[in-house]
């Protein structure tokens, strides 16, 4: 079967009698044309089939249309969600995305930005947090972080120091004798480290008994089975009788403990409440729905990407000095599922 002959612009412009020079614009700048004559060249372009040619298209203009994604892992299943919401962007925003998961080591992730640059992206997102934002600030591309250190770059983060206070307040709507917050050790620079903060000064200024347990966690899922066994095994003994009200740092640990506990006694035991972080799919889909301070996942996206295209156009227009970094928070919102349970109101 014999190739049909690509259509040039050559073609479109004899067909629409207008110039090369107008269909060129019409790619490049279409606002520079009509409405009418847009959609008369629109038109021809379904008639004559016209597949664009993506690559003398960036020779052209300079324009890859493609973002950069650094990932730390996806072993959370936070990382998981976001890239889905973030690559769903394409039908409204129309760039490409190429992924990297550096698996939190340093050196790799610089390579691997190296290697985004060789392809030209026009902007990059960065969930990682092995690199300092200072050194960030200094790449050719406007950055936008997600849930990172962010102090010389764009970033959209939730509030983390909301999040930590509801789950506090919502343990303590649950009765709970005393309220454990279970986290890895994290520098306070890092938004997630709100969760901390909120949780501890809720828990001080209400006067509710409380413990920060810190482990070196969210490395693997065997380590992190046997440091919460441990820490299990720990609150079982040192707060026997009581009523505890467990705060994870993520849902993915949540999940994990949840299950060591029905190891451990058969069942979620009367004396534990517990909540979670993210709103991911582990935990409304865990064998009991925990309960968790939810993320707006697709919030979070929209507003990444919204904002990384503003800083592109922006970098684009080079009118002298840009304005400072540009941080968006997003509000969590408390999904109260089966880990937790308030007391019935007494009757009259």
């Amino acid at each position: 079967m014999k190739k049909s002959k690509p259509v040039t612009f050559d073609d479109i412009a004899k067909y629409t009698h207008f110039s090369k020079t107008t269909i060129s614009r019409y790619f490049n700048n279409p606002e520079s044309l009509t409405p009418q004559n847009q959609k008369i060249i629109a038109e021809a372009l379904k008639k004559l089939d016209y597949r664009a040619n993506k690559v003398a298209r960036i020779l052209a203009n300079g324009k890859t249309e493609f973002i950069g994604i650094l990932m730390p892992d996806l072993y959370h299943h936070f990382f998981s969600r976001i890239l889905n919401e973030i690559l769903g962007t394409y039908e409204e925003f129309g760039y490409k995305f190429l992924v990297f998961v550096g698996n939190s080591k340093e050196e790799v992730e610089r390579r691997y930005i190296q290697e985004l640059l060789a392809y030209r992206i026009e902007g990059l997102l960065v969930l990682s947090h092995t690199i300092p934002s200072e050194s960030l600030a200094q790449l050719q591309v406007p950055v936008v972080t997600i849930e990172r250190e962010d102090a010389q770059v764009c970033s959209v983060n939730t509030d983390n120091y909301l999040g930590g206070q509801q789950a506090a307040a919502l343990l303590a709507d649950c009765q709970c004798d005393v309220l454990i917050h279970v986290n890895s050790p994290s520098d306070p620079s890092i938004p997630a480290y709100g969760r901390i903060r909120g949780f501890e000064e809720y828990c001080q200024s209400h006067g509710l008994p409380h413990e920060v347990i810190i482990r070196q966690l969210d490395s693997s899922q065997h380590c992190d089975q046997q440091l919460l066994r441990e820490v299990i095994d720990y609150l079982d003994t040192a707060y026997q009788g009581r009523k505890k009200g467990v705060f994870m740092a993520n849902d993915t640990l949540a999940n994990t403990f949840l299950n060591l506990l029905f190891r451990k006694h058969g069942c979620f035991p009367a004396d534990y409440q517990l909540v979670g972080f993210d709103n991911s799919l582990t935990s409304s889909e865990s064998v009991l729905p925990i309960s968790t301070i939810g993320q707006q996942v697709d919030q979070i996206a929209a507003a990444a990407i919204t904002l990384l295209q503003q800083q592109m156009q922006e970098s684009k227009k080079k009118k002298g000095a840009t304005q400072g970094p540009i941080h968006q928070i997003i509000p969590p919102v408390p999904l109260e599922r089966q880990t937790t349970c308030r007391p019935e109101p007494k009757k009259g």
